[in-house]
């Protein structure tokens, strides 16, 4: 039944096998990096399962590899399985509750089941469950142990062995050797790894007329290698031994591109050495949810591209947990550093390059540009003064040091927010000016911090500050958000719209036409205030998730707007972390001739439902072509650019492999009976109501305004139009922590 439900996913996925324009590679070969899927598309489903080898080989570039960890029964069967033990990988407990045992396993004392206790018909029954706690587990106890036989009916592209302890499988009269050799005319494996010179040497020059490549794989560098009894590191020092047994070497990442706190060093020199001996060189440890350097932005292409498509060399294989992800970044993505965009969706800013620098400071906004955003973003803010400055909050707690600078100016607004915050109204621009910007890490619960080196870098800019530089920079537009204009006009005495016009007018941009200029906001008053400049085109924001929105609402909107920026989760249909279908508010919204943004995008995988494969360039895909969107608002606009300027951007193109957006519904059809949490409840439709907002109130003199009688933080705020669903942040928590749930949604 479950290969019924999945056979649409499969081919649809093998239809994006239609390579990008011959470029030169500084691999050995001359040719492409291999893509090679450990246990096939271990991300996603349990690791060595038929699933995940099928899905490797539907979803990858066609030459794809299959990686097999090999391990033994009792009877003597070879099987493909994550590990030695079969603890964290199976639910073989259930079935043997007493079966397990100790042994010595690379020196070391390890209690478990082991596969060398057990026959394989024992092992039958026996399930393959996912052994990585941030994976899916809708697929547990779906699938059984996979046999190599069972990956040879398959007839896989390319098939890699590794025998990751050859010398515990012989203490159990379960030689691998032999076991290779006699079968080496029918296994035809393309590479066979091991952390074992001995076994490698074992197989050398005994393997007939097989092709099979012998590969020395390396563990840490101060591990022991067991059958020479020699460091890693040492063996290191002498390559040229290698080329007397093997053909190649595999390596954990930072054998060449070493990590330190975080941030990549320089390169080592091994590829290049390795490949003057003749020595192909494969790296490992590749997974869109695994931790990354901090200079890839949470971006796994940006990772496969520095090992791949650098100026000094590349290596000729990853071995991978996402092998979509990696055939992306070498099909599609190397060699279009040059390229102009393919497509004419935008890459919006929000908050500049906010996922590299403190957001709305002139490092962010130089990083934005430089990295192609098509339109820089200034959420606007005032100071008690009346200077208009970019930040993405009215409350200053987030992204400054405000909670601790100005500690006795919080307060409770009800009108703005549930909690206690510091607010750019009640500062000075001079002593807005004194704070400090910070990195905003919405993944900070998870570990995940963005560049924790940028922190409190970067300066804050006034509007005026930042149309000069954006007049002058390549970026093609602005987009100005202005929220909050009634409270400030009627309680602060501060006229934010006119500021925002003055500023655009004193900088030209109200008659200019190189650039085009985007007026945002979620009150359908402050557009309806720039109408008369028909150069303008309007945004109205729509920042709560909404499942439909109906043509009375559509109607309304277009009376005061051009364009609609959307929530990413108003396009889909949620179950927990799936996605169980698109809604119609896309479509909807495209029909009626709107122009359609959809914001916010993220980089972390925990942003990113399961759907998307952890994979951001594949959620860009699908808002893009399936959905049509027109814009991108997103914290890592570089990920978006490099999409854009790739030609599997064009879905029409006569590619080898290109790329191919989600189909939201088909992990969650896949799952067995109880795996998946309840349905969501609908979100709410956006009725006509919500959309209009009365009109701006007058601004009141300074003198004229009243005491604000002081709130409960917890007050639920008034909020004309839309649904209301303002997100409260604890301010005894300095604003930074957000829960897995909110970055979700």
């Amino acid at each position: 039944m479950l290969r019924l439900l999945l056979a649409s996913w499969l081919v649809g996925l093998a239809a994006s096998a239609v390579t990008t324009p011959t470029a030169k590679w500084q691999t050995l070969s001359g040719k492409a990096p291999r893509v090679v899927a450990r246990g096939g598309f271990s991300g996603i489903v349990p690791d060595s399962s038929q699933l995940a080898y099928e899905l490797a080989m539907s979803s990858s570039v066609k030459d794809v590899i299959l990686y097999c960890n090999l391990q033994m029964t009792k009877d003597g069967i070879g099987m493909c399985q994550y590990d030695t033990i079969l603890d964290n990988s199976t639910d073989i407990q259930s079935y043997y509750p007493k079966g397990q045992k100790s042994y010595t396993l690379n020196g070391e004392q390890v209690h478990g089941y082991f596969s060398v206790d057990f026959t394989s018909e024992q092992l039958f029954n026996v399930s393959l469950v996912q052994n990585v706690f941030s994976r899916p587990s809708i697929f547990d106890g779906a699938f059984p142990l996979y046999m190599l036989e069972d990956l040879l009916s398959l007839k896989p592209p390319g098939l890699w062995i590794n025998v990751e302890s050859n010398t515990f499988f012989k203490q159990h009269k379960q030689d691998v050797t032999p076991y290779i050799i006699e079968g080496a005319s029918i296994i035809k494996a393309n590479y066979i790894s091991s952390p074992e010179i001995g076994f490698l040497k074992s197989l050398n020059g005994k393997l007939g007329k097989a092709k099979t490549k012998l590969v020395l794989k390396f563990l840490s560098q101060d591990s022991i290698e067991p059958t020479i009894g020699k460091s890693y590191s040492t063996i290191l020092q002498d390559l040229k031994s290698i080329k007397a047994y093997a053909s190649g070497i595999l390596v954990p990442k930072d054998y060449i591109w070493p990590v330190n706190k975080g941030y990549l060093e320089s390169s080592t020199s091994l590829v290049k050495e390795a490949h003057a001996l003749g020595l192909e060189v494969f790296t490992s440890g590749f997974g869109n949810d695994l931790q990354m350097s901090y200079n890839f932005s949470y971006d796994p292409t940006a990772e496969y591209l520095k090992f791949v498509d650098n100026a000094n060399f590349s290596v000729d294989g990853v071995l991978t947990d996402f092998p979509i992800t990696a055939s992306e970044s070498i099909a599609c993505l190397a060699h279009t550093q040059g390229n102009r965009k393919q497509a004419k969706a935008l890459v919006i800013s929000h908050n500049g390059a906010s996922g590299i620098y403190p957001g709305s400071t002139d490092l962010a906004y130089q990083q934005a540009v430089s990295d192609g955003t098509d339109v820089i973003d200034c959420s606007v803010q005032m100071s008690k003064d009346g200077v208009a400055f970019c930040l993405d909050s009215i409350d200053l707690t987030g992204g400054t040091n405000a909670v601790t600078a100005f500690m006795d100016r919080s307060k409770a607004v009800p009108e703005i927010q549930q909690d206690a915050g510091v607010f750019s109204f009640d500062l000075s621009w001079t002593e807005i000016q004194s704070l400090k910007p910070q990195m905003q890490n919405p993944g900070a619960k998870s570990n995940l911090l963005r560049n924790p080196a940028a922190n409190n870098q970067g300066k804050l800019m006034t509007l005026s500050q930042f149309l000069d530089f954006a007049k002058n920079s390549s970026a093609s537009g602005i987009l100005i958000n202005i929220e909050n204009a009634p409270y400030l006009a009627s309680k602060k005495g501060l006229d934010i719209v006119k500021s925002v016009s003055d500023a655009l007018t004193n900088a030209s941009f109200d008659k200019q036409t190189e650039k085009q200029v985007f007026i945002q906001s979620d009150d359908t008053a402050v557009l309806s205030a720039f109408k008369t400049n028909t150069s303008y085109k309007r945004v109205l924001m729509i920042k709560e998730t909404v499942s439909s929105i109906p043509v009375p609402s559509v109607t309304e909107i277009k009376q005061y707007a051009d364009a609609v920026s959307i929530n990413r989760f108003s396009v889909t249909k949620r179950t927990g972390f799936f996605l169980s279908g698109f809604t119609d508010v896309a479509k909807t919204l495209k029909k009626a001739n709107l122009t359609l943004f959809i914001h916010v995008l993220r980089n972390e995988f925990i942003a990113i439902p399961y759907d998307y494969f952890s994979d951001p360039i594949v959620e860009i895909d699908t808002y893009i072509n399936p959905l049509e969107a027109d814009g991108i608002v997103t914290e890592f606009p570089s990920t978006a650019s490099r999409y854009l300027r790739s030609p599997c951007v064009n879905p029409k193109a006569n590619l080898e492999y290109t790329i191919v957006p989600s189909t939201p519904g088909q992990l969650v059809q896949a799952a067995g009976p109880g795996a998946l949490p309840p349905a969501e409840a609908p979100a709410p439709i956006l009725d006509p109501a919500d959309v209009v907002d009365p009109p701006l109130p007058p601004v009141v003199a300074v003198a004229d305004q009243s005491p604000e009688a002081p709130g409960p933080a917890t007050t639920t705020p008034a909020k004309s139009g839309q649904p209301a669903n303002v997100a409260g942040v604890l301010l005894s928590l300095m604003m930074v922590v957000f829960s897995f749930v909110q970055l979700r949604g």
